[in-house]
């Protein structure tokens, strides 16, 4: 007895049939941190091109598709969007750098005098990547910063100059930090302002501005920098 095929029978063969297919071309590559993997990765940004298949055989052009990432150990496709976060190496790297940035102004809004001030910044900056920093080094370099007439004003340091090397490091790690580690680095700043003794006026400010590059709401900077006071 011969099966009978109704429409669902029909709709499956001409599935079978008919189709689309998807002609991937790399147009770029290099290294990523790909969501699937859970790591550093090598990728191939990939153009495509869909065309309208007749058992198989690839027949009429449907447009264009993509770009897309493709991992090249899990093989997985994502959005080029995935590109904008940075590597475990390039966020390491924002993450040291913009801990030895907020040290150098925290330290330039209160001066360098305080010996307990320079060890605090120096062991923040070493935890941080700068393994071989030393309270000299800090010292010297808060020396060049007071030097550039770009960032000092009547004595004091600039604040649009420090402003301005604060955002320039803390705005691209910002969004890729969780709520902890963005006030992690802002209670690591108030230490080493509270290293000598009470905020100055000028360290205020550097907290203040630390805190909205890190886009903590103000709210949220008081309440950090209080509690920084209180001995853990």
């Amino acid at each position: 007895m011969l099966p009978v095929r109704g429409r669902n029978g029909r709709a499956a063969g001409l599935a079978r049939m008919l189709g689309t297919r998807i002609s991937w071309t790399p147009v770029g590559d290099g290294e990523f941190f790909c969501p699937g993997c859970g790591g550093d990765r090598n990728y191939q940004r990939l153009s495509g091109r869909r065309r309208f298949t007749v058992l198989g055989v690839p027949l009429l052009p449907r447009g264009a598709t993509g770009p897309v990432v493709e991992c090249a150990a899990c093989g997985g496709h994502f959005g080029t969007d995935t590109l904008d976060h940075p590597t475990t190496s390039r966020f390491s790297a924002m993450l040291r750098d913009a801990v030895h940035t907020v040290a150098l102004a925290v330290l330039s809004a209160g001066g360098t005098s305080s010996r307990t001030a320079l060890e605090t910044a120096a062991v923040a900056v070493r935890a941080a990547g700068f393994a071989e920093c030393t309270e000299e080094q800090l010292a010297a370099l808060v020396e060049a910063l007071a030097a550039d007439t770009g960032r000092v004003y009547e004595g004091e340091p600039s604040v649009a100059g420090l402003a301005i090397e604060l955002h320039e490091a803390l705005d691209p790690l910002a969004p890729h930090l969780a709520a902890a580690g963005r006030e992690s680095i802002l209670l690591q700043a108030a230490r080493i302002a509270l290293a000598d003794g009470p905020y100055t006026p000028a360290e205020r400010d550097t907290l203040a501005t630390v805190g909205a590059a890190l886009t903590i709401c103000a709210d949220d900077v008081t309440r950090l920098l209080a509690a920084a006071r209180t001995p853990s």
